[in-house]
């Protein structure tokens, strides 16, 4: 399991392993990951990890969050990569992976420093590449084939086949979501955006959502259905 080594001024104060699938950071206490300090933002940053990989999303944060002395906006976190925030620093120590496996995804595709997929087009880019590794192509297996159909905007009655591990949904700078196909279900995770996506018009929270047959789902105001194919 990945983790954070909590420091200021060279000396450890907490290691903060990441149990949830988004871990909020900021001077609030609501936040999972509070750090009472002015310099501090409400709501700072957070961290999302999505099977072995997490990244960090700067959430508009007054004095911004550096990664090895780099600001960032959103950011893949690498083993030993050290998060700044104010006099805090927070080091990423990652999930060791055994030799000759590889990532269940392509993570380069999903969360790009440029532009991220729009979820108007349903074109191939908006489409996570899974990788090979045996384990997980026999786990997914067991998940029934599903698909989503936007229901409202220009490509209203489109049909996007959930053939990957993961499919990002959005629009860049206003809501992002992913679709993570598991061998128990398809789970809706929201990624990026102040506002949540909702599911048969209930606002979901942090957690991820086990998506049933039939959901409506809206994201970045583009509604669509979630179905399974039979």
């Amino acid at each position: 399991m990945a983790k954070l080594i909590l420091s200021m001024d060279g000396l450890v104060l907490k290691e903060i392993p990441l149990l949830k699938e988004r871990m909020s950071i900021g001077r609030k206490a609501h936040n999972d990951i509070q750090i009472d300090n002015m310099a501090i933002s409400g709501e700072h940053a957070a961290v999302v990890t999505i099977l072995n990989d997490s990244f960090l999303e700067d959430l508009n944060s007054t004095n911004g969050t550096l990664v090895n002395g780099q600001s960032v906006k959103k950011h893949f976190l690498k083993d030993g990569d050290v998060i700044e925030l104010g006099k805090y620093k927070m080091k990423y120590l990652a999930v060791s992976v055994a030799p000759g496996e590889t990532p269940d995804y392509d993570k380069s595709m999903l969360f790009q420093s440029g532009p991220l997929p729009d979820v108007a087009t349903l074109g191939d880019p908006m489409v996570a590449t899974a990788g090979q590794r045996p384990v997980a192509a026999t786990a997914t297996a067991a998940s029934p084939a599903a698909a989503i159909q936007l229901l409202s905007g220009a490509n209203a009655g489109r049909e996007l086949l959930l053939t990957k591990t993961l499919t990002t949904l959005g629009k860049p700078g206003l809501q992002v979501a992913v679709i993570a196909r598991r061998p128990h279900g398809y789970f809706l995770t929201h990624v990026e955006g102040a506002s949540f996506p909702t599911v048969n018009g209930k606002t979901l929270d942090a957690q991820a959502h086990r998506l049933e047959d039939h959901d409506v789902i809206a994201i970045a105001g583009v509604k669509m259905e979630f179905f399974i194919k039979a």
